[in-house]
């Protein structure tokens, strides 16, 4: 069992106990934090969504994410990293 997959249920458990519920954004991963936490039983309670848009072009489209924002700090920055999580709780 990977690290992921043991604390998805435990992720899981802390968000229905907050009564939180959880957008996801990814890029570099995949969707592999998605289907680890869609993987736990009961998952549906607290995962609203979530956007993988991979390439520069998609987080544009899909969520927002101004490409010279993309083109000055790059792709796998902490300012694309907070604009893909802003522009997923916009929509």
């Amino acid at each position: 069992m990977s690290d992921l997959e043991a604390l998805a249920p435990r992720v899981i458990a802390r968000c229905r106990e907050a009564g939180v519920r959880l957008v996801l954004a990814e890029a570099c991963t995949g969707g592999l934090i998605a289907a680890a936490l869609t993987d736990v039983p009961g998952a549906s309670a607290v995962v609203e969504r979530g956007y993988v848009p991979y390439s520069n072009e998609s987080k544009g489209e899909q969520l927002g994410v101004p490409l010279a924002l993309l083109q000055a700090h790059g792709s796998v920055s902490a300012e694309a990293a907070g604009a893909m999580a802003a522009g997923a709780l916009e929509r």
